[in-house]
């Protein structure tokens, strides 16, 4: 479970992203690749403590792996009243 504020901020932004391009039409295998770069950038630029990184990382797994993440409602249709 993510506790830091700024690591928070992190994992938001990539399952934003993920449902962002999942919307867009991309799908799991091409999320994936997305998320590596993700991760390898932070990596690079040491915005956060490496175990940090790895725990968001598996967050976001976990997240990605989930499909009901990205399943949208379906609207109920509204009674037709005559």
């Amino acid at each position: 479970m993510l506790q830091d504020a700024k690591t928070i901020r992190y994992y938001q932004r990539i399952t934003d992203a993920f449902v962002d391009y999942w919307d867009k039409g991309y799908r799991s295998d091409e999320l994936r690749l997305y998320l590596e770069g993700y991760i390898a950038s932070l990596r690079h630029a040491d915005a956060i403590e490496p175990y940090l990184i790895n725990q968001v990382e598996q967050e976001a797994i976990s997240y990605l792996y989930d499909i009901s993440n990205f399943v949208r409602p379906q609207a109920e249709p509204e009674p037709d009243y005559y």
